[in-house]
């Protein structure tokens, strides 16, 4: 081979080096905090980055279902700063008050997107909205939220899985609260039954965890994306779990995460587990009982994720458009 080959295979090699070190760069930046907002309307949300990597999950001295403990390894993602309030969900309830503050018409696909039926009730529950997470929405009404949200942003929004929201909320941590074991420090970062005189607080007002997620303990359980099993762990192989995740099978129960503003200070650790019931919807005079509103969980709210790498459109049209089904 001559010098001159040899200089050009050397210079060759060192543009592809500094090609792959560029994107990687470039793409190291594009992981970063953003704020997210909604077109057409003042509203906005804080999305912070969530990078990947393995936990244990669950917790060997909780309970049944938090057992046995596992490793997971979950890939990056973002997360909502804060939990969805009503400034903004109220947007996807109510066409008309889109269109008031739009400055254009709507799309198409948003303008006929499916939306909740009109409660029958004051789903604040006197709580008030201003600032305030929103409520009682069923696990199918915050994936139709999201698809609001694919519609008017061209973003792929979802829920979390389980796995995705205990591993966000332990940020590293393998303690009973991201911030250790004592519960006293408790009222620093959430508002449970000790602190929240019995009603939901306006997002934000608590400290952060290590990753930036306000209320990510207390305030309002949040959904996820998963059927609650509460054999779940038990059926997982020793092998590491990637990305773990429930298909939704069946109306109940639905995963659920956080605790919230009643709950004492126990069920606010990272890892406990909780399910949704169709007693939530006891008082809906609905026949078939609403498919949108939990009447009697003024507890539940959601917050949501962005893959760093968004699934294709087919997988995601196939997230969005699970049909109902019926609560006879």
């Amino acid at each position: 081979m001559t010098s001159h080959h040899l200089k050009y295979r050397i210079s060759i090699s060192l543009i592809c080096v500094f090609i792959l070190l560029s994107w990687n760069f470039l793409f190291q930046e594009e992981f970063v905090p953003y704020t997210q907002k909604i077109p057409d309307s003042p509203q906005s949300f804080g999305m912070v980055p969530i990078p990947g990597g393995k936990f244990m999950m669950g917790n060997p001295s909780g309970e049944e279902n938090e057992k046995p403990v596992h490793q997971v390894e979950i890939s990056p993602f973002w997360m909502g700063t804060h939990e969805i309030t009503w400034d903004i969900f109220e947007m996807f309830l109510d066409k008309n008050y889109e269109e008031a503050i739009s400055e254009k018409p709507l799309p198409d696909q948003v303008d006929g997107l499916s939306r909740p039926s009109i409660p029958y009730l004051d789903m604040t529950f006197g709580m008030g909205k201003e600032n305030k997470p929103a409520i009682g929405m069923t696990q199918y009404g915050a994936i139709q939220f999201c698809k609001w949200l694919y519609l008017k942003t061209g973003i792929f929004y979802r829920l979390p899985t389980e796995a995705e929201w205990e591993y966000a909320a332990k940020a590293g941590s393998d303690s009973k609260y991201f911030f250790g074991d004592d519960e006293n420090l408790l009222a620093d970062y959430a508002w449970y039954d000790k602190n929240s005189d019995g009603e939901t607080h306006a997002i934000g007002l608590k400290k952060p965890n290590p990753w930036g997620l306000y209320d990510i303990l207390g305030n309002v359980m949040e959904w996820t994306s998963d059927q609650y099993d509460a054999n779940t762990y038990h059926n997982r192989t020793d092998a590491i779990q990637k990305n773990p995740k429930i298909p939704i099978q069946k109306l109940y129960p639905g995963a659920i995460r956080g605790g919230n503003y009643k709950s004492p200070a126990s069920d606010l650790r990272s890892s406990k587990r909780f399910y949704s019931k169709a007693d939530w919807k006891r008082i809906d005079p609905q026949i078939p009982k609403s498919q949108w509103w939990f009447p009697e969980a003024p507890f539940l709210g959601l917050r949501i994720v962005r893959p760093l790498h968004p699934p294709s459109e087919s997988e995601i049209k196939a997230y969005y458009d699970r049909a109902p089904i019926a609560d006879y």
